[in-house]
Formats: structure tokens, C-alpha cells, sequence
């Protein structure tokens, strides 16, 4: 199986288990991620959520192009970006907190994914960045909107999309994207972080995760996701794309 979803003390964690394509994401993981959020949105006894990726070479390397360079039209890409923008936008409003456990490099999609949770534990020695711009299309999971919004500083925000590069993790701790460095065991990081949340009754947690969203809502997250999600799709089509992934897939082999 492309993932694995189970509870882990108070809280559950989805992994990403695709480590001979770099944790890429294909539909089978998109539909067990949307499975899982939503058995989490239902999930009473929970305190917060985990996202991570099998192994230490990368959380999550984006979309997988070996499947996904077939869709060649706006109309063919747009149910696909549309879909796992959906996802994570249900991820972000899970009603407990959402923690990215980042212990290898989060590019492209990955680093969507990574965006779209409250916090983002980074091991100190990975790179994360949003790198689409190299194969001449945006974000379209909805990572632009989600960065843009919950970022403290646009110039920093701005400069991650426009450079179109993975950074240093103590760089991006800099910018504020980064919430922990780690060293060492990725799930003793994780208790670390979520010791002080075990101590705190749960209903605490989920009331500012409600007022969370709801600033979120209001600032019109769920519109500009489906305006990036459109315009990500605009440029899937155009053939500087296609070109861009057709020398990536070529330079892999």
C-alpha cells in the first residue's frame, strides 16, 4: 500500500509510503489522505493530526509526473489539481491541530502539502521549497493561498514561489515557514513538540483550531484556492509545460 494511517497515542499520523518515487503522490494516496481526514473530522478523542513520508530521503516530492504528465488539458489537469486542493483544504480545517513532520526534502507539491498544516517539524538538514515554477506552472494544491495567508511577512512568502528553488531548513526557520528544527528520531520530535498539548484538555485545542479556521474562512481561503486550482490548470496546458516535464522525466532516466 502507497500509505498507512493509524493512531499514535492522542493523535494520528498518515504516512506517505512511496519511497521509490520520493513519496510522490499518485490517486491512491490522494484517496487515502481524504479518507483519513475525513475519519479524523470524526474522531472525538483526538489532539492533533500528522502528515509525513516514509523514510529520511523526502517527506513528499509532489505530484507524481510519471502519471500525471498524462493529463495534457486544462480539462484534463483541473479535476486532478482540484481534487487533492480539495484535500488539503480539509486538512486545514480539521477541527485539531494539523503538524507536517518534515524528515527529508519537501518540494513542489510536497511542499504544498506542508504549508496547508498548522505546523511544519523540519529536520534540520532537508530542503523544502516550492519549485513548480521550474516546470512553468504555479502551485496548484492551493499552496500559494495557504502561504500567502498565514505567512507574516508577503516579501518572504513571495520570494519562496517566485524563486522557484528549494532553501535551507534554517533559512526557512528565518522566514518563519519552519515552526521546530529537529535533530535525530523524527517521532521523538513529534513528542516532543506535542508533550505540552497532552496536558491541555482537548476541547481547548479544538476551539482555537475553530477560530483558526474561521480567520482563514474569512479572508476567503476557499475562494482563492479554487482561483489558484484554475489558473494552475490554465497553465498545465500550455506547451512550455509539457516541455519542462518531458526533459525532467528524460534527465531521471
Amino acid at each position: 500500500m502507497a500509505y498507512r494511517f493509524e493512531k499514535r497515542g492522542s493523535g494520528a499520523v498518515f504516512t506517505i509510503d512511496r519511497q521509490e518515487k520520493r513519496n510522490a503522490i499518485n490517486e491512491e494516496v490522494m484517496d487515502g489522505l481524504s479518507a483519513a481526514v475525513e475519519a479524523a473530522g470524526e474522531d472525538g478523542s483526538l489532539r492533533y493530526f500528522v502528515i509525513t513520508g516514509e523514510g529520511q530521503s523526502a517527506f513528499c516530492s509532489g505530484g507524481d509526473l510519471s502519471e500525471f504528465h498524462k493529463l495534457r488539458t486544462e480539462e484534463d489537469a483541473a479535476p486532478m489539481l482540484g481534487k487533492m486542493a480539495d484535500i488539503l483544504l480539509r486538512m486545514a480545517m480539521l477541527p485539531v491541530p494539523v503538524i507536517a513532520l518534515i524528515d527529508g526534502h519537501a518540494v513542489g507539491g510536497g511542499c504544498e502539502i506542508a504549508t496547508a498544516c498548522d505546523f511544519r517539524l523540519v529536520r534540520e538538514d532537508v530542503k523544502c521549497g516550492f519549485i513548480q515554477g521550474t516546470l512553468a506552472i504555479t502551485t496548484g494544491w492551493g499552496g500559494a493561498s495557504h502561504l500567502l495567508l498565514k505567512s507574516g511577512r508577503h516579501d518572504t512568502a513571495l520570494r519562496m514561489l517566485t524563486e522557484a528553488t528549494p532553501k535551507e531548513a534554517r533559512e526557512l526557520l528565518e522566514y518563519g515557514w519552519v515552526t521546530e528544527l529537529f535533530a535525530g528520531d523524527k517521532f521523538g520530535a513529534l513528542d516532543r513538540f506535542t508533550d505540552p498539548m497532552e496536558r491541555v484538555h482537548p476541547s481547548v485545542h479544538r476551539a482555537y483550531k475553530q477560530a483558526a479556521v474561521r480567520r482563514l474562512l474569512a479572508a476567503g481561503l476557499r475562494e482563492q484556492v479554487r482561483e489558484e486550482v484554475a489558473l494552475c490548470a490554465k497553465l498545465w496546458a500550455a506547451d512550455v509545460h509539457h516541455e519542462a516535464v518531458d526533459r525532467f522525466l528524460n534527465k531521471k532516466k
